[in-house]
């Protein structure tokens, strides 16, 4: 399985996916806790994948998203973007409207 399929089925078979440095109880840096702390606060449950466990996952989820940072937030199989993004989507109500239904 391609590093693309593997990420593809992380993405598809979780409705809510962050893609981080770290873990939610031990990130590895600012914008990972954050976004967590984010989610933590819509109290959603969501899956998330550690990249600096897997240097391939680290770099392959870039090129999936076409995004050049991590972390990367998923939303039933759609890019939501990085932490700046969640931090505006959740200031507005946005972030929690989407996750609403996941």
């Amino acid at each position: 399985m391609s590093v693309n399929e593997q990420i593809e089925q992380i993405v598809k078979g979780n409705d809510v996916v962050l893609f981080m440095k770290g873990t939610p109880m031990f990130p590895q840096c600012g914008f990972s806790a954050r976004a967590t702390a984010i989610l933590q606060q819509c109290g959603t449950k969501f899956h998330h994948v550690n990249v600096l466990a897997d240097g391939e996952i680290r770099e392959g989820v870039k090129a999936y998203s076409n995004w050049p940072t991590i972390p990367q937030l998923y939303v039933r199989g759609e890019f939501v973007g990085g932490s700046d993004i969640m931090m505006e989507m959740f200031q507005s109500g946005e972030l929690q409207k989407k996750i609403a239904g996941a």
